[in-house]
């Protein structure tokens, strides 16, 4: 399953910052691989914005749907008022792989329930609305036995279909190729080894 996810990483958020009745919510977004990745976000907004009333966060760790590597966290907020409203903008988003933390520097005017609710989804609103992103392909890695002279065809047609070449073992018997091959190719790999007419040894790739 192909799905779109954040361009910025953990080390360079995407980052926008809103201001409702004089306080400052200042969101950051990133990519994520992990549940822990999540984490290391909301401890380097921690560590950015240490004076900061509220760091509120949520994320989906997985593709877009799922519902085991999720989490969102109201930091002290009243119950309901930002992790899951940010968390319902995400879920919405068609995004996977993203976390999102947003700080909160309190401006002295009580928002409410209802308005705290408005502008912590409107924070992540904001972030998605501009937010450079990619499609992430899930792919599993596969070692292509070749012979010298099938090298260059073969990095060739690869490329031609997505395959991502990773690293390249030389040996008396020719090359070895580790491939990152999407999961949902829509050519198969036996197309290449009929190209190279039968020679193409192939197997799941030791990680």
């Amino acid at each position: 399953m192909r799905f779109r996810m954040p361009y910025a990483t953990i080390d360079s958020p995407y980052e926008v910052t809103l201001e409702v009745k004089k306080s400052q919510f200042i969101g950051w977004c990133a990519a994520i691989d992990s549940v822990d990745d999540a984490q290391q976000l909301i401890a380097l907004a921690r560590e950015r914005y240490p004076d900061a009333s509220h760091h509120c966060s949520a994320y989906i760790a997985g593709p877009p749907g799922e519902d085991q590597a999720i989490g969102f966290a109201d930091d002290g907020e009243p119950g309901g008022t930002a992790g899951r409203p940010m968390y319902q903008v995400l879920e919405g988003s068609g995004l996977g792989r993203i976390a999102c933390v947003v700080t909160r520097y309190f401006g002295g005017t009580k928002l409410g329930t209802g308005g705290l609710a408005r502008a912590y989804s409107q924070t992540v609103s904001a972030l998605l609305a501009d937010l450079p992103a990619r499609e992430y392909v899930p792919r599993q890695r596969l070692a292509l036995q070749l012979a010298f002279a099938d090298e260059q065809p073969a990095r060739a047609w690869l490329e031609e279909h997505e395959g991502d070449i990773v690293d390249a073992e030389y040996h008396a018997e020719g090359v070895t190729l580790a491939v990152d091959w999407p999961l949902d190719a829509s050519t198969p790999l036996a197309e290449l080894d009929a190209r190279l007419n039968g020679r193409l040894l192939c197997s799941e790739a030791q990680t």
